[in-house]
């Protein structure tokens, strides 16, 4: 009996750093665009609200994509209990790093895989720490200068520069820092009957 051959895969999302983080696992995908909502609801927890994002992210694009497997991910930064989201400007990103400078951020990143054809659906939220450094005002405006990270949550980009802000990282994999927890999705790839090696 021959085998039965994978569903294609679908990234849905806009981010260039998922896409580059995909490639890594040399499968061939496409990408869609997920309209949603992105708005936190009330006494929504960061950790629920990335799981719900990534897990509507995914479903958004599903009537274009109905026999596929569709990955959904969503990430936050939180602060002192809040969440913090992509600076947009230079004096946001400035106010972002000093508010991290010293501290550890937490960043949790929900990730979900979608099987359009049966309906089944898998999701977790992967969770990565950084202890910031102190930073001096002036080692912020360097940084900022030099990276312009002001479409990355937390005002860095630790694949670059943004590495020397850093004390420390904790967490099982560092893709998920980027956005896109690649240790966990090649286990729920396997599930669905996709071997990467």
């Amino acid at each position: 009996m021959p085998a039965v051959k994978p569903l294609p895969l679908v990234l849905s999302s806009t981010s260039p750093f998922r896409r580059e983080i995909l490639q890594k696992l040399d499968i061939p995908f496409s990408t869609a665009a997920p309209e949603i909502d992105e708005n936190a609801n009330a006494q929504e927890t960061p950790q629920a609200l990335v799981k719900r994002l990534a897990e509507l992210k995914a479903q958004a694009v599903a009537r274009d994509y109905p026999q596929h497997l569709i990955i959904g991910s969503d990430q936050v930064a939180v602060i002192d209990g809040n969440i913090i989201g992509k600076p947009g400007t230079h004096a946001k990103a400035v106010a972002q790093l000093q508010q991290a400078s010293g501290k550890t951020v937490h960043f949790f990143t929900g990730l979900c895989l979608f099987n359009s054809a049966s309906g089944a659906i898998q999701c977790d939220v992967v969770p990565f720490d950084v202890v910031f450094r102190d930073l001096t005002r002036d080692e912020i405006e360097h940084y900022l200068n030099k990276e312009k990270p002001y479409n990355c949550a937390g005002s860095f980009k630790s694949e670059g520069l943004g590495i020397a802000l850093f004390e420390r990282l904790h967490g099982d994999d560092p893709n998920t820092l980027i956005g896109l927890p690649l240790i966990r999705l090649v286990q729920m790839l396997k599930n669905e009957g996709i071997e990467i090696i």
